[in-house]
């Protein structure tokens, strides 16, 4: 029984349109290969998580070394040198130094749902403000304020307590697409949920400085200095989630760097530690003080292993310069997208920050149709070229370009005629 029937019978795969018709065998940079050889470009990094590219020697090293020492010994009971230097390292890179206190854990959501838990102790409020389209992770508390529909079926009953805000996504605001009138409007909309669609008890507002599922969906600069204004005249905490945007991906280390906002708590995780299962929420000494004993745990969450794979990863990151690398090559990536744009109508909208880059398939650009079928055939054609390439959004039409940081200008140039081509394909 080969590995793709092993799947089909002992692997919960259902919740999946199709697994990709790849088995993939080993990594390194940006490149992967199948069990019979053949190479491929990964243009979308297993979810935005090797930012420092696949099998990174210096992590795997880190991580090789303390395996040999110390693999686990549950961090919270326990002192661990690995998890007091990450954390240490982890506060050097927030926006403000009064941002220093972190709980790690294994996952995004589980970081998501404790920063809510932190947030209402630390408030004593229940309610949260989030935004349409957005993605907070896959358990009941981090769906009930994920805003983009299609990942919350038959999920429910969900959180009471949860409002939504409009998106400040400029390609389809219902209020036009000038960037200034759309962060009004927004703003407006999010006092308004506040006002109207709340009790009152709004602990936090929580929302991604990129909304990665939902489409890489960039707000406009100025919208989240208004929200943040609007938030500290009435008491609200601003979590911002870093899940996806973190750690160079957008061409600053932390992506809410471009907003020049300081949020109450920063959540991250994916690219954390290239690869190895960690996450964080970080805060304020006097926000972290809300948890009294007995408050809130993870048995693997700061593990030896993990956090020296991760303070590898940003010593790495640091060193080679890579969140500036992805700044440079994601605007010249964006260039040659807008390029290609002009000669294919499939293309409703190019955007992005840094390599962290949407295309927005239309089959009607007047209409701006979400064209889900094609996005799904250049996903398979990019495949059939040697190119692997995320496909979301909320209507399912957008292609999701997420490379390692690390990736050549070569791959890229490539990775963008492959594309011309596939749309072509895709037209005919």
């Amino acid at each position: 029984m080969n590995t793709v029937e092993k799947y089909r019978r002992y692997v919960n795969t259902y919740f999946l349109k199709s697994v990709q018709p790849i088995v993939i065998d080993r990594a390194e940079g940006a490149t992967v290969w199948n069990t019979e050889g053949r190479a491929y470009v990964d243009l979308f990094s297993g979810i935005s998580v090797v930012n420092a590219g696949h099998c990174r020697s210096e992590v795997i090293e880190a991580a090789t070394a303390q395996m040999r020492r110390l693999v686990h010994c549950s961090s919270y009971l326990y002192y661990s040198q690995p998890t007091a230097d990450f954390a240490e390292a982890l506060a050097s890179i927030m926006p403000s130094p009064e941002l220093r206190v972190s709980f790690f854990g294994s996952s995004g959501a589980e970081a998501v749902e404790g920063a809510m838990r932190l947030a209402k102790q630390f408030t004593g409020k229940s309610e949260f403000i989030a935004l349409e389209m957005s993605f907070h992770g896959r358990t009941v508390g981090t769906l009930s304020i994920t805003g983009n529909w299609g990942r919350k079926k038959k999920g429910g009953p969900y959180l009471p307590g949860v409002a939504f805000a409009a998106v400040p996504y400029t390609y389809r605001s219902p209020f036009g697409p000038d960037p200034d009138t759309c962060v009004r409007e927004c703003v407006r909309d999010l006092e308004r949920a506040i006002d109207l669609r709340t009790s009152g008890q709004v602990a936090a507002f929580i929302a991604e400085p990129v909304l990665g599922e939902g489409g890489i969906i960039v707000p406009p600069p100025e919208y989240f200095k208004r929200v943040k204004e609007v938030l500290d005249r009435r008491g609200i905490l601003f979590i911002c989630d870093e899940v996806q945007t973190g750690f160079g991906r957008t061409g600053k280390m932390l992506a809410l760097e471009h907003y020049g906002v300081t949020p109450d708590i920063v959540i991250t995780a994916k690219g954390i530690a290239d690869g190895f299962p960690l996450s964080a929420f970080t805060t304020r000494d006097e926000i972290a003080r809300a948890f009294t004993p007995g408050d809130h745990l993870s048995t693997f969450g700061g593990s030896p292993l993990c956090c020296a794979a991760a303070l590898a990863n940003l010593e790495v990151l640091r060193r080679e310069k890579l969140p500036e690398r992805s700044a440079e090559k994601g605007a010249q990536l964006l260039e040659q997208l807008r390029a290609l744009a002009k000669q294919h109508p499939l293309i409703g909208e190019v955007r992005g920050s840094g390599l962290m880059v949407g295309i927005e398939l239309v089959s009607d650009p007047d209409r701006k149709t979400p064209a889900a079928e094609a996005a799904a055939r250049i996903q398979a054609s990019l495949l059939e070229e040697g190119f692997l390439v995320g496909v979301g959004g909320t209507f399912g039409n957008v292609l999701r370009v997420q490379p390692p940081l690390t990736i050549s200008d070569e791959d890229l140039k490539r990775a963008v005629s492959a594309l011309d081509r596939a749309l072509s394909q895709a037209t005919s």
